[in-house]
């Protein structure tokens, strides 16, 4: 996940709103949202490299989503995968606040990330890359591959139309938010993020969707969580090569205990 755009109790109707970006490579095999055998509690697509996962959500009422950190140093090959980071949650019992603690003392094992773990209690975010564990307040938030608070286009564009959604009324269409995610719009060069790549790169990197020859934007995400406990978690997973290019959507609801 290298986007994920999120509203924290920041509407009458709804716990936690979430619209993202998973950005990767088009070769790597990929399982499509949803419930898995082996873990029939969670919901998420899932990497048939390393049988982890960037986003879920589990009936007991747990959420968790990750970004790669973004590096021009390359990564170590023999560390264990982020994707566990995400797994691990899903199916265990600790809090959000005791898991990042946890994550905190073995976090230099991993290649850079941000997760973003819930637990219907609270909201809460860690970075290896940073400082300790944060814990949310209510409001309108954006995480890329950068440290939370860092303020690239991307970020400031999808969560000025996150609340743009947020005000037109009780109702969230998941169609708009689809629509902000598929934005493909560049910046102007002066306004790239300086992440250590060259121009071209910066550009690759700056819009919400990402396409490249062999990279970019697999698949977009929406989890609504309403204070009722209803979920809606809705996929929307991309098939570049197809001429012209394609697209399909999955969608479930389900009631979190």
């Amino acid at each position: 996940m290298c986007l994920i755009l999120f509203a924290y109790h920041a509407h009458q109707d709804y716990s936690l709103i979430l619209a993202a970006n998973r950005d990767e490579f088009y070769h790597r095999p990929t399982m499509p949202l949803d419930f898995w055998e082996d873990e029939p509690d969670i919901l998420a697509g899932r990497d048939l490299e390393a049988r982890g996962t960037w986003l879920g959500i589990s009936k007991k009422g747990r959420l968790a989503a990750l970004t790669n950190f973004r590096d021009t140093a390359p990564p170590d090959r023999n560390a264990p995968s982020r994707g566990n980071l995400v797994r691990d949650f899903l199916s265990g019992t600790a809090t959000a606040s005791d898991y990042l603690n946890q994550i905190r003392t073995i976090g230099n094992r991993f290649n850079g990330f941000n997760l973003l773990v819930w637990d219907k209690k609270s909201l809460a975010y860690y970075s290896n890359r940073g400082p300790e564990p944060h814990i949310f307040e209510s409001g309108i938030y954006g995480l890329s591959t950068c440290l939370l608070g860092t303020k690239w286009p991307k970020i400031m564009k999808g969560k000025a139309e996150l609340a743009k959604i947020l005000s037109n009324g009780p109702e969230i269409s998941k169609e708009a938010l689809f629509h902000v995610l598929e934005d493909r719009s560049c910046p102007p060069d002066d306004q790239l993020p300086q992440s250590g790549f060259d121009r071209e790169r910066e550009r690759m990197f700056a819009p919400l969707f990402i396409e490249s020859e062999g990279y970019g934007t697999r698949c977009s995400s929406i989890i609504l969580i309403k204070k009722t406990g209803h979920a809606t978690f809705a996929e929307r997973t991309f098939m570049p090569k197809k001429d012209p290019p394609e697209f399909r959507t999955r969608s479930y609801e389900i009631t979190i205990d």
